[in-house]
């Protein structure tokens, strides 16, 4: 299989002839990480699986719009993101939830996932990411576990810089309290 090349990609997308094979080769390229940033936002894997799909139809639905101005990966974090706040709210809404209630009935479903295969610390770490604001958890999930730089958090987030730094401090010392009045 050749190495994927994002320029390459992106020519082959823009021709109807290549389109389907190039993005073909759009999902295999960024199924799996686009898939572990899904689920560290909603922790269960038949949810994961579905807004992952739903963020495939969508990129697909909208290749038209694609301009190249942006990395093809940044676009695709943007829409899996939307697609993810999109399912919580709607959630939160079904079930008229408060965060708190929120908080827990994730704690609940990331403790009962059969998927969830990760050890006591692992656990804990998912817990205390679940008790931050959905913009802190965005932000410290890309640059923790996608080790993003900012620049490109930044184009994901349509914030500023400055403005995830301080994000992920805060979401950083609330992980940290969360441990110290865990242990």
């Amino acid at each position: 299989m050749n190495k994927y090349n994002e320029k390459e990609t992106i020519y082959r997308l823009q021709d109807p002839e290549t389109r389907r094979d190039a993005f073909g080769e759009v999902v295999r390229a960024y199924s799996e990480q686009l898939y572990w940033q899904i689920r560290r936002m909603v922790f269960s894997h038949e949810d994961a699986n579905d807004l992952l799909q739903n963020t495939f139809m969508k990129a697909w639905d909208n290749l038209d719009y694609f301009r190249g101005e942006a990395k093809l990966s940044t676009w695709l974090y943007r829409i899996a993101i939307n697609e993810c706040i999109n399912f919580l709210n709607r959630q939160r809404a079904e079930r008229q939830l408060s965060i708190d209630d929120e908080e827990a009935a994730l704690v609940n479903k990331l403790e009962s996932d059969p998927y969830f295969d990760g050890d006591k610390t692992q656990l804990m770490l998912q817990k205390a990411i679940m008790t931050l604001p959905e913009k802190q958890r965005i932000v410290f999930n890309l640059k923790y576990f996608q080790e993003m730089k900012y620049e490109q958090i930044a184009e994901i987030a349509g914030t500023s810089i400055g403005a995830l730094k301080a994000s992920y401090f805060h979401a950083v010392k609330k992980i940290e309290e969360f441990f110290k009045a865990n242990d």
